[in-house]
């Protein structure tokens, strides 16, 4: 039964330690920090909601590589950005460029907002104009017709 015990123990000791032994150390060069920023600001056209430097789709793969290729021959970000943009549009971007509609887009939300928050003020305005106001004074004297039936309705 002791055996088992310093068996497990041997056994957790190994796994634990043995795992950083296996770990690389990876060296970026200065093309791969080049095409990941510039990877970074391209969406992938597959899955539309992440980038190409994120994305596992081939097509981002390929794209990956039209980047790294072309940095390769010497052209600026700039001018890859360019080269997509004239292929794909400006859908390709992560951040459109704030032009043309895109102006729709980039202030839209703001002037919802803003309509959203003056349809509110007028309606609360509304409400409290509509409130009535507590009078100080008793209500009327019931009339001797509404007496009676409710003494008749008290007492049944």
């Amino acid at each position: 039964m002791f055996i088992p015990i310093r068996l497990a123990f041997l056994f957790l000791f190994v796994l634990a330690t043995s795992w950083p032994v296996f770990a690389e150390v990876q060296d970026e060069t200065l093309l791969d920090v080049q095409v990941r920023e510039i990877a970074k600001t391209l969406r992938c056209t597959v899955c539309q909601t992440e980038n190409i430097w994120e994305s596992g789709a081939p097509l981002a793969q390929q794209m990956r590589g039209v980047v790294r290729d072309r940095l390769k021959l010497g052209h600026s970000p700039e001018d890859i950005k360019e080269y997509f943009l004239s292929r794909y549009g400006d859908y390709i971007m992560m951040q459109p460029p704030a032009h043309g509609v895109n102006w729709l887009l980039w202030a839209g939300p703001f002037i919802l907002l803003l309509g959203g928050g003056l349809l509110l003020y007028k309606e609360v305005i509304g409400w409290v104009r509509r409130t009535p106001t507590p009078s100080t004074a008793p209500p009327p004297p019931l009339d001797e017709q509404a007496r009676q039936r409710l003494e008749r309705e008290l007492e049944s």
